[in-house]
C-alpha cells in the first residue's frame, strides 16, 4: 500500500514506465434482449474487458496488484441486428484499499443512463485520442480517465487534474458524434457535467474532500480510530462548503449516495454527539433523500 500511494505521487512527466492502470470486471446484461443470438454480446464483453485492461492510459507506472478495481455493468436494454446498435445503461463503480486495513472502499459509483453505442461480433475496439469517431470507445476511455483521476485525488490533492482534464477533452470531442451525455446544460448528471463540475474552481473544495477524506480519514483509521474519525467529520465541512459554493452541481449527492452506508457505520454510536450532529445537519441538508440514513448517525 506504501508503495501503491508513493507510485500514484510520482509526476506523470517524469514516470517513463507505463503499466496497465485498470482491472476492470466487465458483465453485460442481456436479460431484456430476446431472440439475438449470444455471439455479439459475448464479443463485446471480451472487446471492453481488453479495451480497458489491456492498455496504458497514462505514464504512471503501476504494479499488478495496485491496478485500479473497478467494475463495468452493462445492461442492455435494446439491441438491433439491422445496424449493430445498442440501447444500455451502464452501472460503473471502482475501489481503492484502506492503508493498514483488508477493507475496501468506493471512490466512485455511478449509473451512465446513456450508454448507448454500435458494435459488430467482430469489431477491433482502438482508441486515438486525436481522433474520436465512436461513441462506444469514447465512453469507455472517458470513465476510464475519471476512474484514474479520482483515484489520484483520492492520494494526493488535486493530484488527478491533469488526467480529469483527459476526459473533458473528451467530452469537447465527442459531443459532434451525436449521441446523449455529451452535450453541455443538456443533463445535471451526464457525462460533460460531471468532468466540468469536477474541473470548475468552485468545486476545488469537493476536490480537496476527496483528499482528506480518504487520506488523513480513512487511511488511519486502523492506527487511530477517533482521530482518523474526527478527520472524516472535519471533511464533511468541505463537502458542505462546495455545496454552498456550486448548488446546482450533483457531485456532493452522488457522493453521499454511494457514499451512505460507510459514513453511517463510521459515526453511528461513534465518536462525540457533536460531531454526530455536525455530520447530520451536513448530510441531510445536501441529500435529504436520505434522511432514513442520516437519522441512524442521531443513535
Amino acid at each position: 500500500m506504501k508503495k501503491y500511494i508513493l507510485l500514484l505521487l510520482v509526476s506523470l512527466t517524469i514516470t517513463s514506465v507505463r503499466a496497465q492502470e485498470l482491472n476492470a470486471k466487465v458483465l453485460i446484461n442481456r436479460s431484456q434482449v430476446s431472440n439475438t443470438k449470444s455471439g455479439v454480446f459475448e464479443a463485446l464483453e471480451k472487446a471492453v474487458t481488453q479495451f480497458l485492461n489491456e492498455r496504458a492510459w497514462t505514464s504512471i507506472q503501476f504494479r499488478e496488484q495496485e491496478r485500479i478495481q473497478c467494475s463495468f455493468n452493462i445492461n442492455v436494454s435494446s439491441y438491433s441486428e439491422t445496424d449493430n446498435s445498442f440501447k444500455a445503461t451502464l452501472l460503473m463503480s471502482s475501489i481503492r484499499p484502506v492503508f493498514g486495513s483488508t477493507y475496501t472502499t468506493t471512490v466512485w459509483s455511478t449509473t451512465d443512463k446513456d450508454f448507448e453505442f454500435n458494435f459488430q461480433e467482430f469489431d477491433q475496439l482502438e482508441w486515438r485520442p486525436e481522433q474520436v469517431d465512436n461513441n462506444l470507445t469514447a465512453m469507455l476511455a472517458y470513465w476510464a480517465y475519471m476512474i484514474i483521476g479520482l483515484d489520484l485525488d483520492s492520494m494526493s490533492p488535486m493530484g488527478g487534474t491533469a488526467i480529469l482534464q483527459m476526459a473533458q477533452d473528451i467530452c469537447n470531442n465527442a459531443e459532434s458524434l451525436g449521441f446523449k451525455g455529451w452535450k453541455a446544460f443538456d443533463d445535471t448528471r451526464n457525462r460533460y457535467a460531471i468532468v466540468n463540475d469536477y474541473l470548475d474552481g468552485s468545486m476545488e473544495k469537493f476536490r480537496q474532500l476527496q483528499y482528506d477524506y480518504y487520506r488523513t480519514g480513512l487511511d488511519h483509521m486502523a492506527e487511530n480510530t477517533e482521530s482518523a474519525r474526527t478527520a472524516i467529520a472535519e471533511s464533511m465541512k468541505l463537502l458542505k462548503e462546495a455545496h454552498e459554493d456550486k448548488s446546482l452541481s450533483m457531485l456532493p449527492q452522488i457522493f453521499t449516495d454511494f457514499k451512505r452506508d460507510e459514513i453511517v457505520s463510521i459515526f453511528s454510536g461513534k465518536g462525540s454527539n457533536e460531531e454526530r450532529e455536525q455530520v447530520f445537519d451536513i448530510l441531510s441538508r445536501i441529500n435529504p433523500s436520505q434522511n432514513s440514513y442520516w437519522e441512524k448517525l442521531k443513535q
